[in-house]
């Protein structure tokens, strides 16, 4: 197990050690003559909101997949919860998912399901970690009551809203209480003001349970308000990092081409 804590500084902030629950160190993925990835790093605090921002087609998508062991990276290390991803078996990778929710862009609800029994689901499949659980339904509800949403709990997906649904996905995410929650676009296709609850839903889940959060969006005003420090994910490696403030502030062209209305 290698150290999973780091001394970190922010802007003017003292430097204060904070336990590392995610870190990435130096990957990199081909597929053929395609460099996606050329030597990315990346750390995720503890109770930090960590927002990384790319193009379509920089890497973003492969990094999570590396991240969670779908993919294998040519070189480097992924090292989650302060365990290394490649020394993992099968089933030793699949008890680390368990602590990492996860927050897909179209909210991946099954159809054929309630809102109740898409929030069973993944209580069915990790057993081992939750126990025998003899009524489902106190879970159930405290997890939609977190989001807004315990008159859903017998609705199907197709009688929600959009932004309904992301919420139901949501407290899916959050049935198995995660250490860490990853967060694919989640405002992408939403109006305004649906994306402004979304984003303070995500405050406020952040604060109650301390969740540590990874968040990729190319939404500029989500990375604003939701942000405690910034990854632009540029040419396969981690091009710039620092605060909203500070990265906004660039006058690096790469940088600048973000944040261009």
């Amino acid at each position: 197990m290698r150290d999973t804590k780091e001394k970190i500084g922010m802007g003017n902030v003292t430097s204060v050690e904070r336990e590392v629950v995610i870190k990435i160190k130096d990957i990199r993925k081909s597929f053929g003559e395609n460099h996606v990835l050329n030597g990315f790093n990346m750390t995720l605090h503890k109770g930090e909101n960590l927002v990384v921002m790319g193009k379509s087609g920089s890497g973003k998508s492969v990094m999570i997949k590396c991240l969670v062991g779908l993919m294998t990276p040519d070189s480097g290390y992924v090292e989650v919860l302060g365990k290394e991803i490649s020394t993992l078996d099968q089933q030793h990778l699949d008890e680390l998912r368990s602590d990492i929710g996860f927050l897909f862009q179209g909210s991946a609800l099954y159809d054929s399901m309630t809102v109740r029994e898409n929030l069973e689901f993944p209580m069915r499949r990790h057993k081992d970690k939750l126990g025998v659980i003899d009524d489902t339904k106190p879970l159930v509800l405290e997890a939609l009551e977190n989001v807004g949403l315990a008159h859903t709990m017998d609705l199907m997906p197709a009688e929600l809203s959009g932004g309904m649904k992301r919420r139901v996905a949501l407290a899916r995410t959050l049935i198995l209480k995660p250490k860490v929650i990853l967060y694919d676009e989640p405002t992408s296709g939403l109006d305004p003001i649906t994306s402004k609850e979304i984003i303070e839903l995500m405050r406020s889940i952040q604060k109650k349970y301390g969740t540590s959060s990874l968040i990729i969006t190319h939404d500029v005003d989500c990375a604003r308000v939701i942000s405690e420090r910034m990854i632009l994910l540029v040419d396969g490696i981690n091009y710039a990092e620092g605060t909203y403030a500070e990265l906004s502030a660039s006058t690096d062209p790469k940088v600048e081409a973000f944040f261009k209305k």
